[in-house]
């Protein structure tokens, strides 16, 4: 950045990064997106279904023994990698519901990321998926 006669930075715009966060942020996301691909990668060969299978613990569950709304993705994911959608949604319907919206989201961050700008989630979707997320998780331990 250039200093100004006053010998401060010019203010950066909110939904702007600079030069070297935006090339931090793109590698962290290349980090990122090689860790799913990895992840998958292990998710294909590996059936969560199967208790000797390493996988990991959900927090929620081991320390309150209630399903959280993303206990049983591992599995959903899993059954939708080898196309069996009907095993998909009894391991996780919301999971499978939210799908759609999630990966729209993660995109428009990704695109974001990549020309370095910022794009915070929108309030709107942010709070509709967390009382969404809410309401799956009581539904699923009281009538599970």
């Amino acid at each position: 950045m250039t200093p100004t006669p006053t010998g401060l930075a010019p203010p950066v715009r909110p939904e702007q990064v600079t030069p070297e966060q935006a090339r931090r942020r793109r590698g962290i996301g290349v980090a990122v997106a090689a860790g799913a691909v990895a992840g998958l990668g292990y998710l294909v060969g590996h059936d969560p279904h199967d208790p000797r299978v390493a996988m990991p613990l959900c927090p929620v569950r081991h320390l309150t023994r209630l399903d959280c709304p993303a206990c049983g993705s591992l599995r959903a994911t899993y059954d939708l990698l080898h196309g069996h959608w009907a095993h998909a949604a009894h391991d996780n319907v919301f999971a499978l519901a939210c799908a759609p919206l999630l990966a729209v989201l993660l995109t428009r961050q990704a695109r974001a990321v990549w020309q370095g700008r910022r794009a915070p989630l929108p309030a709107a979707p942010a709070y509709g998926l967390g009382a969404a997320a809410a309401v799956w998780m009581l539904v699923r331990n009281i009538c599970g």
